[in-house]
């Protein structure tokens, strides 16, 4: 897809371009990464925020961990079926 957009400050746009001819790159490509990474960055950062809801809402509920969990379904199932060596 063609955009075109205008970088006000000619200097930044004169140091990409020079950056981007020493690495044997178009400053389209540049353009393209940083916009690739911006939206990375974003994703992230959204993920973190879901991340932090689950735990706390994990939290507000009671929750336990999962090692805990196991341990006491381990539990219920030893003193209904017994164990291995019964």
């Amino acid at each position: 897809m063609k955009v075109t957009f205008s970088i006000e400050d000619e200097s930044v746009y004169r140091s990409v371009k020079a950056r981007a001819a020493a690495s044997g790159r178009t400053v389209r490509e540049i353009v393209e990464e940083a916009l690739r990474e911006w939206l990375d960055r974003h994703e992230d950062a959204d993920d973190a925020r879901a991340a932090a809801d689950a735990l706390a809402e994990y939290e507000r509920e009671g929750g336990v961990a999962a090692a805990e969990y196991f341990e006491h379904l381990a539990s219920e199932l030893r003193a209904r079926y017994g164990t291995a060596e019964t």
